[in-house]
């Protein structure tokens, strides 16, 4: 099972209270979800959005099977809200919270996530255009080292861009395990005996590109004016509703810089109130009992 990263530092920053309306935009498994579900209660509502299908459909079967009335799933992209809330009838939403990782139910989908399973070379969490091997396969060496590097930060991005073009010429590139191998030939020997797997850094980069995780991150920040409750214009200091409030944990500094930069802006135009002044990290305890947990870093922010 997926265990939740910052569960108890998230759900104090959210603070969410009986009968309001909060949204998960990457349940996952649902354990954010189960956690904000007992602070709502039962006259609270709660949204639950995932891109996979399976994650939604065992929620429905399993974990909320019961919860019908005040849990509303949908499988489709957080960079959609605003439309998921119109066709769903739904009001902004009193908070948000948003965890960017790799859920570890992802590893057993048979879509060529992990390095360490031979599976086809897919790494869609939906029904994208492009999967992993059209990408390997089709795109040319330039292209493949600019995406190693940009969303790897992988510093033999073009040694492997190079391989792997002259690897597909003798024969297409379909599983994980044969790009493993073109890597582990690209790169030089001390690299197979680093802190990580030499696969590492490019998986991660075809997986943010292929499901253009960056564009619908920046996509959401974009919008949380429509998604997020904010006080109504021209009332006084008197009013008295709440705030909405959103959280989101990336785990790596291209998310977070996106994150970052955003929220300090929204808090220049007076739009937000930065509310981690510095990101929010898992402790040592949890980094010990969960060490996939420790790159996470946490941003919220209250909007005005």
């Amino acid at each position: 099972m997926h265990t939740p990263v910052l569960l108890k530092e998230s759900i104090a920053i959210l603070d969410p209270k009986p009968e309001e309306f909060f949204i998960d935009g990457t349940v996952g498994s649902g354990g954010h979800s189960e956690a904000i579900l007992e602070k709502i209660g039962p006259n609270g509502k709660l949204l639950c959005v995932d891109w996979d299908e399976k994650a939604i459909k065992n929620l429905k079967n399993f974990k909320f099977k019961d919860l019908k009335k005040n849990v509303i799933l949908v499988n489709g992209n957080y960079a959609n809200l605003p439309e998921i809330l119109k066709e769903n009838n739904l009001p902004k939403a009193d908070g948000l919270i948003v965890d960017l990782g790799f859920s570890s139910e992802q590893l057993s989908s048979g879509k060529g996530f992990s390095f360490m399973k031979d599976e086809p070379l897919d790494m869609r969490y939906g029904d994208g255009e492009m999967t992993a091997a059209e990408v390997i396969n089709s795109f040319n060496e330039k292209d493949l080292a600019d995406i190693f590097w940009k969303y790897g930060e992988e510093r033999f991005s073009r040694q492997i861009a190079k391989k792997i073009v002259e690897e597909r010429r003798k024969k297409r590139i379909l599983t994980t395990f044969e790009l493993v191998e073109i890597i582990k030939k690209a790169v030089p020997k001390f690299y197979e005996k680093g802190r990580i797997h030499p696969a590492t850094r490019v998986f991660q980069a075809l997986r943010i590109y292929v499901n253009r995780e960056l564009e619908n991150l920046e996509t959401l920040l974009k919008n949380l004016d429509k998604i997020i409750k904010n006080k109504p214009p021209h009332q006084t200091k008197l009013w008295c509703g709440g705030k909405g409030r959103v959280a989101i944990i990336s785990f790596h500094s291209l998310e977070d810089r996106l994150v970052k930069n955003y929220f300090r802006q929204m808090a220049k135009e007076g739009l937000a109130e930065i509310l981690t002044k510095k990101p929010i990290t898992p402790s040592e305890e949890e980094i010990k009992n969960n060490p996939r947990s420790r790159s996470a870093k946490m941003r919220a922010i209250e909007l005005k």
